[in-house]
Parts: C-alpha cells; structure tokens; sequence
C-alpha cells in the first residue's frame, strides 16, 4: 500500500527557465563581464566546463563550486535571489498535490543543492505542501543516480521502499534508480522525448496522480 509519494523538483514541479537561466545566462554573463569577453564565448567555455564535471557529480549541483572556479566575485545569494521571479510551477501541480495531500505523505527528493532549495521552495510555498525536502547532494553527498539514495530516505520515514512512489523527468536519476531499489517509479516524459506510452510513463503529473489512485489498493 502506498503510503508516501515523492517528487523530483526542477522539471517535474517547477519550470526549469529559473535554474536554467541562472547556470546558462546569468553565470555566463558573469564570466564574460569579468574576462572582457564575448557573451557567447563565455557561454562555450563555461558549458564545456560544466560538462567536464557532469551531472553525476555533486558539484554539478554546487553553485558557490562554480563561482569559485570561475573566480567570479558575486555572492551566490544575490545572484538566485535577484532572478526568483522567475519561479514558476506547472499549471496542474496545485491541483494534483492538493488532491493527494489528504490521502499521502508528499515528499520531494531533488538533485538540486539546499541553496536553490531554499530560494525555490520559499518563493513558491513548497515548503507548506509538502512534509519533507530532501537533497540528494547536500543530505547525502550524492546524486540520486545512487538507488541508496530512495533507500536512505525510506528509512528515514519509517516505511518499506514499496510504500513509496516516485515521479521525475530524469529517466536515470527518477526511473532507474528508485526502480532498483523496489520502489514504484513513474518517468516524466512532458516533451514526448521517449516517444513511448508505457506504463511507467506519463506526460504531465495529473496523468501521474491517475497511476497513483490505481495503485490505492496494491
């Protein structure tokens, strides 16, 4: 029986134009102020340095990591604070996770450090939706690549890993890896990228809250 149903963030609750415009735009632009460069040079090298680490890695995650790197003198606080207007939830969250409020314990578990986690769960009022954030890199030290990860926080709440049900828009980090670990997991193909309608995906979260009432008495 399904007692807890977890969220990835970024992607799967909220749009990704604000942490894509922070690490894509406004970390560039930075770079090349700093450097006397063209925009789109900076832009280049700094993506070619992101992809050096990779998105395996917790400093992928880690935006003072970056700053530093970069030798760019900004406070990081500044920097997410002055572009939170651009935080926005999808149109069916609301909806969805007021309708399984009453019946669950909702959740969220994110790759994205705490300081965007503040910053997001703040200014949108995630933090009165749901009962716990978790980060994967900042409370655990690692990316939810690692099916450790699910396995950890069931724990933490006191429930079996099939009392748990994950949704995310990451195939390997929202699918694979909660899967293995014996929890049932929905992929998030919103863009229709997989091109397939399996029954382990869906394309947006009211199709997901649809699986979640089917799984009420399993």
């Amino acid at each position: 029986m399904i007692k807890v149903v977890s969220f990835d963030m970024d992607g799967t609750l909220i749009r990704k134009d604000y942490v894509e415009y922070v690490w894509l735009e406004a970390i560039p632009e930075l770079y090349a102020r700093k450097n006397g460069m063209e925009i789109e040079d900076a832009k280049e090298y700094v993506m070619n340095e992101y992809l050096k680490i990779g998105e395996a890695a917790i400093e992928w995650y880690d935006i003072k990591y970056w700053l530093k790197k970069f030798e760019i003198d900004c406070d990081w606080r500044e920097l997410l604070e002055s572009h939170a207007y651009m935080l926005k939830l999808y149109p069916e969250v609301n909806e969805v996770l007021e309708n399984l409020r009453g019946e669950y314990e909702l959740i969220i578990i994110s790759n994205a450090a705490h300081e965007f986690i503040e910053v997001e769960s703040r200014v949108l009022g995630l933090n009165k939706k749901f009962k716990h954030i978790f980060s994967a890199v900042t409370d655990f030290g690692n990316t939810k690549k690692s099916s450790d990860i699910y396995q950890k926080i069931c724990g933490i709440l006191g429930i079996e890993n099939e009392e748990m049900v994950h949704v995310g828009d990451n195939y390997e980090f929202d699918y694979v890896a909660p899967s293995k670990a014996g929890i049932r997991a929905f992929y998030l193909d919103r863009d229709g990228s997989m091109g397939s309608n399996g029954e382990n995906v869906v394309k947006n979260l009211k199709e997901f809250e649809e699986r979640v009432k089917l799984l009420k008495n399993k």
